[in-house]
């Protein structure tokens, strides 16, 4: 579909780069001959993931163990790479949390579990790179990834739907404020797709699982659907598009599907096994980002 070459003599930054999205676009990134940096909470995930990807298309992966959520982290982090591997010419705004919950059960230190990362962490990450950009005059290409929640809204994810909006505003916001500097912002919003992070914390009881059904093609996405589309986002030969936040869900949205209404179904007590699941899950995360 691309030509091996797309992106020789680029680096990519892409947060989240460790599992399922980002790995997918990372994997696609350095297939057509970019440099990729992945980000994550995780060292042991990325070192493996690099490994992995290296071997499989081979070119440079270079891991770093970032929290988005930590403005000194991140400049700490990018000043390593300008210096060492040099500037970055794209970035992938994919690092996310989110988690099923009724909103009146949620704490205020829930709804910052979410908001922290997606928001705060999107937007300090996309600022520390832009502001190194605009200081050279290099242009450079950031692709953010949102669901369809940012036209909709959702019930039962509010915190990330009100953060991938603001997300979604800052996409089309820089894109006229850095336009002028070459700098494009792109944002694309997927449906269900095959990831550990949806079907632990987002679709944990069975009789959720059947995601596709909502989908007027009749299926979930394919992770390598996704990372064309944001090879694609991201390749000079597109540079005229910019400020575009485009939907790959196989025309769910569009049915009024999408969101998590449906849970409105799920009783007391299953609520409080969805808790007791996620809970388990988290705390296993934690476990490994400690090890």
């Amino acid at each position: 579909m691309f030509k091996n070459d797309l992106f020789a003599g680029k680096r990519i930054l892409v947060t989240g780069g460790g599992s399922g999205l980002g790995k997918a676009m990372a994997a696609k990134f350095l297939e057509l001959g970019a440099e990729v940096v992945i980000w994550g909470r995780r060292g042991a995930l990325l070192e493996e993931t690099a490994a992995e990807l290296t071997a499989a298309h081979g070119g440079t992966v270079v891991p770093q163990a970032v929290d988005i959520r930590v403005p000194a982290a991140i400049d700490e982090a990018l000043d390593q790479l300008w210096t060492t591997r040099g500037p970055l010419d794209g970035l992938v705004n994919n690092a996310a949390g989110n988690f099923i919950s009724r909103t009146e059960d949620l704490s205020p230190r829930g709804f910052d579990a979410i908001a922290n990362i997606v928001f705060h962490g999107t937007f300090y990450t996309t600022l520390a790179c832009g502001k190194r950009w605009l200081a050279e005059g290099r242009p450079a290409s950031v692709v953010s990834i949102l669901t369809t929640w940012v036209w909709t809204g959702s019930p039962y994810v509010v915190p990330s739907a009100m953060s991938k909006a603001g997300v979604a505003a800052m996409t089309k916001s820089l894109a006229v404020e850095w336009g002028p500097r070459g700098i494009r912002l792109n944002a694309i919003c997927p449906g269900p797709f095959p990831t550990e992070g949806m079907s632990k914390r987002l679709l944990p009881i069975d009789g959720l699982k059947d995601a596709g059904r909502t989908v007027p093609l009749r299926r979930i996405g394919e992770l390598p659907e996704l990372a064309n589309l944001a090879a694609f986002l991201m390749a000079d030969e597109v540079r005229y598009i910019t400020g575009e936040v485009m939907a790959i869900d196989g025309g769910q949205w569009l049915t009024g599907g999408g969101t998590f209404s449906a849970l409105d179904a799920v009783t007391a007590e299953q609520w409080g096994m969805i808790r007791d699941m996620i809970k388990a899950t988290n705390d296993r995360d934690k476990a490994s980002r400690s090890a």
